[in-house]
Parts: structure tokens; C-alpha cells; sequence
């Protein structure tokens, strides 16, 4: 996995960053989702890293990255805060402006990005998500049965934690074999990445950190930019899967243009792991996007 890229860290707002470089040209950060990390992005890294000098990293709680406390208004885990780490490590890497692909968790991460760094981030695309706002606002019976962790991790302390911990491969298998490929996009070498990982001392109070946060401070953060009237800016496409919860519940396209000036979108046949299902599609559709000027 990952061809021609080296491994490296960074200590960057407060907390150490762990990521792969590789390619050349033009920077590109690539973002990882819950409950997995930058491996994600094995099936297309080599082909990104033709075009882009591709930053791949951990976010904060996840992977080999720092994994501080959860603290009690979840500040630690906001995604303002973990987009900050993401600046500030594309900034020290020598990279002012950049483009983002991100899936899931690592989506919500970009979407903050692009809101409080709007001159860093030239182009992004998100994978299977819909506004964390317009989401908890949206739960519904289908939505709450299939995202059923959403509100589990947001329990709060130690309750969450200790069940993760006691069984990290089983949880990561309750979760990610439940969508609608079941374990079958997973190599047995990202696999083993994923469960490694989530077995870390820390893992586990930063993925509870991550979710306690989207579901109180980030939706302040989020209506206080709607009630302000400010809008992600940079071009955006969106792209879920046809099978998964996104197409199901909501209507990603209609809810990403109300927070987003410049949206287009649409869903993929696949599930919810798009880089690992349909990596030869995922290249497609997102080089085809990234590689346009603004």
C-alpha cells in the first residue's frame, strides 16, 4: 500500500499529526472517516499522487495521531479545532493553498476548514455526507437505525469508551460491516490497519470526542454561520452512495446549497466506503473535479 509515500509526523496545534506524503505538483489533502484512518485512501493513493503532492493524514483521536482528552465542553474534539490541525500542518508542510478530498468524519472536519480557512482551500470534495446540522435536525427512525453510533459515541463519559475498548475489532466490525457491502471492500491489509488503530490507548475517548463535539459545539458553530449569513465559498462537490443512508434520508444536493455557494453533486453505486468500494469511480468523478481551475 501507498507506493513512493513516506510516513512522517508533525507537532501542530498542540497535538501530533501523523500522515503520508507522496506524488508531486499541487497539494491535495486527503481525509479519513470513523471509524478507520488515512488507509482509506490505499486503492487511489498512487494514482492522486500522479497530479498532486498528497498529504494523507490522521485526524487528531484517529490513527497515529495525538489523542488528547475529551475535555467537558468538547473544545478538544471540535472540528474547528481539528481543522485547525489541518491548517496549521499544510501551512508547516509549505503549503498555503490546497485542495481537500474527505470522506465522513473527515468531510465535517473539511467543511469547517473551508469555512474558517476560506483562503487556504481551493477546490474540496466530500463523500457521503449531508450537513451535520441539517442531519441531527433531520434524524428520523431510518436514519437513527442505521447511524446508530451517532448517538451511542455521544453518551457521555466513561460508558462509550469502556464498550469500545473491551472489544475494539468488534466494534469496528458492528459499524463498518453493518453498511450495505458488509466487510467485503476491506483489504486484509487495511483491515488490520483499522483494528491496530482502534485498539490504541486514546482511540477510543477521541472517536466519543470527535462525535460529543458534532453534536454540541459544532452545531453552534454551524448556525451561527447560517445565522451570519456566511456560506463555504470555494467550489464543492458532493458525492454519496446510492445504497447507504445519505441517498436514503436525505437530500444532500438541496442541503449542501444551502450552506454552499458553489455546489454540484450526485449519488455513486455504491455504499458508504466509496474509496474502498469504487476507487476506479472515485478517481473519475473527483480527479475530473479537482483538477479544474477556479
Amino acid at each position: 500500500m501507498f507506493t513512493g509515500y513516506e510516513k512522517h509526523t508533525r507537532q501542530v496545534n498542540g497535538v501530533e499529526i501523523a500522515f503520508r506524503r507522496g506524488g508531486s505538483g499541487p497539494a491535495l489533502l486527503l481525509l479519513h472517516g470513523h471509524p478507520q484512518t488515512h488507509v482509506i485512501w490505499h486503492k487511489v493513493a498512487e494514482e492522486l499522487a500522479q497530479h498532486f503532492t498528497v498529504i494523507a493524514a490522521d485526524l487528531r483521536g484517529y490513527g497515529d495521531s495525538g489523542k488528547p482528552d475529551d475535555d467537558a465542553e468538547h473544545i478538544n474534539y471540535s472540528k474547528r479545532t481539528m481543522a485547525a490541525d489541518m491548517a496549521e500542518l499544510m501551512s508547516n508542510l509549505g503549503f498555503e493553498r490546497f485542495k481537500v478530498l474527505a470522506h465522513d468524519r473527515g468531510a465535517r472536519v473539511a467543511h469547517r476548514l473551508g469555512m474558517d480557512h476560506a483562503d487556504r482551500v481551493e477546490r474540496m470534495v466530500f463523500l457521503d455526507i449531508a450537513p451535520t446540522l441539517a442531519m441531527y435536525r433531520g434524524t428520523n427512525e431510518a436514519f437513527a437505525r442505521s447511524y446508530w453510533h451517532w448517538f451511542f459515541l455521544i453518551r457521555p463519559q466513561p460508558l462509550p469508551e469502556m464498550l469500545i475498548q473491551a472489544d475494539p475489532t468488534q466494534y469496528l466490525k458492528s459499524v463498518m460491516g453493518a453498511r450495505s457491502a458488509g466487510m467485503a471492500p476491506f483489504s486484509s491489509e487495511a483491515l488490520a490497519e483499522y483494528e491496530r488503530c482502534l485498539a490504541l490507548p486514546g482511540t477510543a475517548t477521541g472517536i466519543c470526542g470527535d462525535y460529543r463535539a458534532s453534536a454540541t459545539i459544532d452545531l453552534v458553530h454551524d448556525q451561527t454561520d447560517i445565522e451570519s449569513g456566511v456560506k463555504l465559498t470555494c467550489p464543492l462537490k458532493v458525492m454519496w452512495g446510492a445504497e447507504g443512508a445519505i441517498e436514503a434520508c436525505f437530500n444532500a444536493l438541496s442541503e449542501w446549497r444551502k450552506v454552499a455557494t458553489q455546489v454540484e453533486g450526485k449519488a455513486l453505486p455504491c455504499g458508504h466506503y466509496i474509496a474502498e468500494e469504487i476507487p476506479e469511480i472515485l478517481l473519475d468523478e473527483a480527479l475530473a473535479f479537482l483538477l479544474g481551475s477556479e
